[in-house]
């Protein structure tokens, strides 16, 4: 299969890894990844904090960008949600008609990455190693927007060596939610010592999920309070391989 890669914003500036790791497992897995350069953005940061007519000419570069696309592959849950909740709204509400049709057309073909994986190939082990002790945080766009389910989970325990512990509350928010974690600091910052606590609490090395915008908030407190414990995309870990190191 043909794969288009949207790397999406927090990946492409702040953790290119995890773009990498995506790339090498699907791969291995036998597919061709193709990386659109004239992609940019899903809107979701100019939507979420009230511009949204800035917001739409991104849905049509979105569009414009994948629309010859096999399938579409996204490693986070929160700006696939984006696309499925308010790409169709936003189309309608401005009555145009091509653009609703393609919208329509395309977001069938829109997975975040360990949905891909589980639920268009039909794929568990992808040839994983990593030999150490990992929880993982469902974030909530994952869990609530998409119904990701078990799926992650199942992923990581068909990985090699790997020693996974399961976090109490695991339905619970970190905190960050965007400009959330700024515009209610107190809330957020209570929100996030429940989860490192929950996370510390697993004597995990290592805390994963499928969003890096909950990983950095989760890594910043971590940090913070010099744990050792770090954070790592979910397609890290299955990029991984025997002899993979911390």
């Amino acid at each position: 299969m043909r794969v288009a890669l949207f790397i999406t914003c927090y990946n492409d500036t702040l953790f290119p890894d995890t773009g990498k790791a995506v790339v090498r497992v699907l791969e291995r897995l036998g597919h061709t990844v193709e990386f659109p350069a004239g992609q940019t953005c899903c809107g979701q940061m100019h939507w979420n904090t009230g511009y949204q007519s800035e917001a739409l000419p991104l849905v049509k570069r979105f569009v414009e960008q994948f629309r010859g696309a096999e399938a579409v592959v996204v490693p986070s849950s929160s700006c696939v949600a984006m696309m499925r909740d308010h790409y169709p709204k936003m189309a309608a509400e401005i009555g145009d008609a091509a653009l609703i049709a393609e919208v329509s057309q395309l977001l069938p073909r829109v997975f975040e990455f360990s949905e891909f994986l589980i639920k268009r190939l039909g794929v568990e082990d992808v040839g994983a190693s990593y030999p150490h002790r990992v929880t993982y945080h469902a974030s909530c766009h994952g869990l609530r927007n998409l119904g990701l389910g078990d799926g992650p989970v199942r992923l990581l325990k068909a990985v090699r060596g790997i020693d996974l512990v399961e976090l109490n509350a695991l339905e619970q928010c970190c905190g960050f939610g965007g400009t959330f974690a700024v515009k209610n600091a107190d809330v957020s910052s209570a929100m996030l010592e429940e989860k490192t606590g929950a996370v510390l609490a697993t004597g995990a090395r290592v805390c994963t999920a499928c969003d890096n915008s909950c990983l950095m908030h989760i890594q910043g407190a971590l940090h913070r309070q010099k744990t050792g414990v770090k954070t790592l995309h979910l397609a890290e870990i299955l990029a991984a391989q025997e002899g993979a190191e911390l």
